[in-house]
């Protein structure tokens, strides 16, 4: 399907507010996920990424929640917790008491509407109902319903985001994967041909340029909006039976997709925070050489996948709507 969902034990489910252009994702893995985390954007968004530490005692994570709506959004993890909670699942704490894990991170999409509705917990809650293993929905959805690109000249000129997912098979049973929701400064490009998927756009409105060419030019002043108001987040998959040292170096690895398909990357403006999960239901030791390259890789056509089938909204384009304006 090429789908995060290809991995055994994964299943993903959207909220959308289209209307106040804001959502949630939610990535379950009620069997428990050994997990990991990497926050490398300056401005992040988050919540229990210190329990993914591999100094730190619990191993595993029962959901993962990505969230629009800024800090505000990370209540909707509450919603997934209560979920998780009636259905038994979570740290075994003892007396037949359960502590559903669930880490969480925030993107800023408060902009893109004037509206005052972020994602809450019933709203997480609703995103674990509608949870599935089959095809992931792309696009202007879930966390990257209000998601834009490309804004180094301002929000005037920024491109739709969205929310994307990708898989490879490695063979023998083992597959990694990837969901991604693309809200960056930076223009985004095809990872297998190099092309830009989506740059700032001309005065033109449909001619889309070059993000780091306009960054790195003599005489650049950045635009607003100011930092802090961008991110890009998302999570990485396989079945691979992994430690928690190594999850976290498959989290930190992801960075690498996230620098090939995000230009410029990591940026003061950016909370980029991309997290881990294995399920370990693949049979034998782990090839992290292999893993490290498909993480990596998933990740980068995730991102590209989310944008490409992204939909305007709040009078930002999607790239499908620019018609035959190209590139310069």
């Amino acid at each position: 399907m090429d789908d995060i969902t290809d991995v055994p034990g994964i299943r993903v489910g959207h909220y959308t507010n289209a209307e106040a252009a804001t959502g949630c994702t939610v990535v379950l893995c009620e069997d428990g996920a050994v997990g990991g985390v990497d926050v490398r954007g300056s401005s992040p968004g988050t919540r229990e990424t210190d329990l993914l530490r591999p100094t730190n005692s619990v191993s595993e994570a029962q959901a993962v929640l990505l969230s629009g709506g800024s800090a505000f959004g990370l209540n909707a993890a509450a919603g997934v917790v209560r979920y998780l909670e009636e259905r038994g699942v979570g740290y075994p704490a003892g007396d037949g008491i359960v502590v559903p894990i669930v880490p969480a991170a925030i993107l800023f999409d408060l902009r893109l509407v004037t509206h005052r509705t972020r994602p809450g917990p019933d709203d997480g809650y609703a995103a674990c109902l509608r949870a599935t293993s089959g095809r992931v929905a792309e696009g202007s959805v879930g966390a990257g319903t209000g998601a834009t690109v490309a804004k180094v000249l301002g929000p005037a000129r920024s491109i739709k985001g969205g929310i994307g997912t990708s898989s490879l098979d490695l063979g023998g049973g083992v597959i990694v994967g990837a969901i991604v929701a693309v809200n960056a400064v930076g223009g985004v490009y095809d990872v297998d041909t190099g092309g830009l998927v989506a740059g700032p756009r001309a005065e033109d409105g449909v001619t889309m340029l070059e993000s780091i060419s306009l960054v790195t030019t003599p005489g650049y002043t950045r635009q607003p909006p100011p930092a802090a108001t961008n991110t890009t987040i998302g999570v990485v998959a396989t079945n691979a039976r992994i430690t928690k040292e190594q999850a976290n170096k498959l989290a930190s690895v992801a960075h690498d997709g996230l620098a090939l398909a995000i230009r410029p990357a990591h940026t003061m403006s950016d909370g980029d925070t991309l997290f881990a999960l294995a399920t370990g239901t693949a049979e034998g030791a782990p090839d992290m050489y292999r893993l490290c390259a498909a993480v990596a890789l998933c990740t980068a056509r995730a991102i590209a996948n989310g944008v490409s089938a992204a939909s305007g909204l709040g009078g930002v384009p999607g790239v499908g709507e620019l018609g035959d304006g190209g590139v310069v």
